[in-house]
C-alpha cells in the first residue's frame, strides 16, 4: 500500500498562490499515477488535477486549467500542485490520491479509480 501526506495548505487572499505537496511512502513511487481532488463543505469530492507515473501526462479540471499546475519529482517521492490566481471558489479540503490502475499515458479523473488517499490539507481563499 501507499501512505500519502499532504501539506502546504493555508489561508490566502484571492489572486494569491499556494503550492501543495503530497509526500508518498510505501509502494514504488514511479509505478503509479497521482491525482489531486478537493471537497468543499456540502459538496461532492471533485477531481482537480492528475499526473501519470512518469509525469509525462497531466490532466486538469476545466475550472483550474491555466491556473493550477501538477508535477512530480520521483526522486523525492513527491507530487506538487502549484495553484496560482486563487479564487474564493477554490476554498476546499484538498486530497492527493494514488491510482494503481495501468497509467502509462492515461490520467484518471474519477475518485473510484484511486486506491489510496491522504488525510487532506485545507485551502481557504478570502475574497
Amino acid at each position: 500500500q501507499v501512505q500519502l501526506v499532504e501539506s502546504g495548505g493555508g489561508l490566502v487572499q484571492a489572486g494569491g498562490s499556494l503550492r501543495l505537496s503530497c509526500a508518498a511512502s510505501g509502494r514504488t513511487f514511479s509505478s503509479y499515477g497521482v491525482g489531486w481532488f478537493r471537497q468543499a463543505p456540502g459538496k461532492e469530492r471533485e477531481f482537480v488535477a492528475g499526473i501519470n507515473w512518469s509525469g509525462g501526462r497531466t490532466g486538469y479540471a476545466d475550472s483550474v486549467k491555466g491556473r493550477f499546475t501538477i508535477s512530480r519529482d520521483n526522486a523525492k517521492n513527491t507530487v506538487y500542485l502549484q495553484m496560482n490566481g486563487l479564487k474564493a471558489e477554490d476554498t476546499a479540503a484538498y486530497y492527493c490520491a494514488a491510482s494503481f490502475r495501468p497509467s502509462s499515458s492515461y490520467v484518471y479523473t474519477r475518485a473510484r479509480d484511486y486506491d489510496s488517499w491522504g488525510q487532506g490539507t485545507q485551502v481557504t481563499v478570502s475574497a
